[in-house]
């Protein structure tokens, strides 16, 4: 959780009344974020000004100054509104060239014009920048800011990928030229290796490094390390350029959204940007930046009732988000509707949860019904049905002397496949965009590859080694909002001198006879009511030739026979593969159809 310092009488003085300690704390908590300091004793013995440090939600980058705070505070009591941000006509572009793909991709501008720093607004337009980059932008690994004193520079700008020694120029705060590389190594000097030098690596080996050229070859900034001392932004600057570099197109635009909403309030004319024409060599694409347009959400207006156990109408539920930020209209064609206007500084809010926690803070959580009144709201936790079977499953298992292991969701492509004998057809695994480790580079469609993994470390353990697990595969699903599901499955596996097909098809009637469920002697005959029975299966190859099975289900007398899983004796090359010298049986069942 980001932890905000601010010039405490400042904030009082924006916010038009002087808190006690005590007051301040309670508007905090209210509004949903925490006093952490008061540093008025320690400021006293300094002869320092006075600072709170706030801690504020991870999401809420709006907060991450103390405009922003004094702002959501003052509409939060209401004493202002949302402001209204505007964009003036264009007069420069961006042009984003094909050599960026191969390090920083994406990029993004904007202007403000006709700018009144200050010495307190200067070291908060600084101090949004560092809690941006450590924060959203991840060390500046995703999104590098750089701004520039617009009158030292000339429009249109230019982004390029260019080779080390062809970059030269003089870096802030230096006097000497530097070219790409000799920049480098002066910032991985030991003076250096906490300041800029920490991030070094994210271009560091890259073939090409990006910069920003104004029209006339000048460098401005080598993001996301270091901007130019030519174009240096200082207390008299008036004309401010930004621009941003980024890895992650949808985190840029919220970075150069909280920067222009946060000081656009400074400009002659308040909350007005001058845009800048984005033109993309990439795709052809050309744009406006920033993009001002907000975003809309609908959500139901019974959702919001039940969850915070009111009944309340549409008007007084408007009420409580537009203190909030958020804006609502009463759908004219669905009376359970909210129309909801997200600003851009609300980047946070994704689901209508997120709305329905903003009303829960305008209606002030302590003014929520308590006891009896909370009958229409499900406020009192019970277990998943699942998590109920799940614990059947533990049960079963533990009685018939297996042991339970938990081993990690993430695994290789590999032990998912490969050394499961199985091919990826690209449409069940759920990849890591960015894995760490080749340990860690998808998320698993079965619990095999774990349970071998901790039959391998434990390989030395008297025979046999029996162990199960209860846990969730993930699958894709095009089709769903999140493009993927988990699905619940149970496995466990026999492992010793010899395979043990039949030990671990005991387990598997011991599981099925706690489910109520009876064996279907003469599957190939019609048959009455529930029950299950295994059919062998040569097309699963993780399973030895002729030993493996499939097994199939039906609920209710009249239901199609559907499989719920697999069991047979494993391959002995899928044993290799794991270092596991045994014979091992296994089964693995969807725990999910016994819902």
């Amino acid at each position: 959780m980001p932890t905000v310092s601010v010039n405490k009488q400042q904030l009082f003085d924006l916010l038009g009344k002087n808190y006690t300690n005590d007051e301040f704390d309670e508007l905090c908590f209210e509004f949903g974020i925490e006093l952490d300091e008061d540093t008025t004793e320690e400021a006293l013995k300094t002869g320092e000004e006075p600072e709170l440090k706030i801690e504020i939600g991870a999401n809420r980058y709006d907060l991450l100054c103390i405009e922003g705070i004094a702002q959501s505070l003052n509409e939060y009591l209401g004493r202002s509104s949302t402001p209204t941000y505007k964009l003036t006509a264009p007069t420069t572009k961006l042009y984003i060239e094909k050599s960026t793909e191969q390090v920083r991709p994406y990029a993004t501008a904007a202007i403000l014009r006709n700018f009144k720093f200050t010495e307190k607004n200067y070291a908060s337009f600084i101090a949004l920048q560092d809690k941006l980059h450590s924060n959203l932008c991840r060390n500046r690994s995703l999104v590098a800011i750089g701004t520039h004193n617009l009158d030292s520079i000339q429009g249109p700008f230019y982004y390029k990928g260019l080779a080390p020694k062809e970059i030269n120029f003089i870096p802030l705060n230096q006097t000497k030229k530097f070219n790409g590389e000799e920049l480098i190594e002066f910032y991985k000097t030991p003076e250096q290796k906490n300041n800029i030098g920490r991030f070094v690596h994210i271009i560091e080996n890259s073939p090409v490094y990006p910069v920003i050229l104004d029209s006339n070859d000048v460098v401005c900034s080598l993001p996301p390390l270091i901007n130019s001392e030519h174009s240096k932004i200082n207390l008299e600057t008036k004309n401010i350029f930004i621009e941003i570099t980024a890895n992650d197109k949808t985190k840029a635009e919220i970075v150069l959204n909280q920067m222009v909403a946060m000081f656009s309030r400074y400009c002659d004319e308040p909350f007005t940007v001058e845009p800048v024409e984005i033109v993309s060599e990439h795709n052809g694409e050309s744009r406006m930046a920033p993009d001002f347009s907000e975003r809309k959400m609908d959500v139901s207006i019974p959702y919001i009732n039940s969850a915070l156990g009111l009944q309340q109408t549409p008007e007084e539920i408007i009420q409580c988000i537009k203190k909030m930020s958020l804006h609502g209209e009463a759908s004219k064609t669905d009376e359970a509707v909210l129309h909801v206007t997200i600003p851009i500084t609300r980047p946070d809010v994704l689901h209508p949860c997120d709305i329905m926690e903003d009303a829960a803070i305008g209606y002030g959580y302590n003014n929520l019904p308590k006891g009896e009144k909370l009958s229409n709201a499900n406020f009192i936790a019970s277990p998943l049905p699942i998590n109920k079977i799940s614990d059947i499953f533990r049960v079963a298992s533990s009685q018939a002397s297996w042991l339970e292991v938990l081993p990690l969701t993430l695994c290789s492509h590999d032990e998912n496949f490969k050394f499961l004998r199985l091919e990826d057809d690209g449409k069940q695994v759920v990849k890591l965009e960015n894995p760490k480790t080749l340990e860690y580079q998808v998320v698993r469609t079965t619990l095999l590859p774990g349970i071998l993994k901790t039959v391998k470390e434990n390989r030395k353990h008297s025979l046999p080694i029996k162990v199960f697990e209860t846990g969730d595969v993930v699958f894709k699903n095009e089709a769903l909002e999140r493009k993927s599901y988990n699905e619940r499955h149970w496995g466990a596996i026999y492992a010793g001198k010899n395979s043990g097909f039949e030990i671990i098809q005991g387990l598997l009637g011991k599981i099925m006879q706690t489910f109520r469920t009876q064996w279907v002697a003469d599957y190939g005959k019609a048959s009455t009511g529930r029950g299950y029975w295994i059919e062998q299966d040569d097309t699963l190859a993780t399973y030895f030739p002729g030993r493996g099975a499939k097994i199939m289900f039906r609920s209710k007398e009249g239901e199609q026979a559907k499989q719920i899983g697999h069991l047979g004796v494993l391959h002995p090359e899928v044993m290799s593969n794991f270092e596991v010298p045994y014979a091992a049986s296994y089964v693995e069942l969807n725990a999910e159809v016994f819902l």
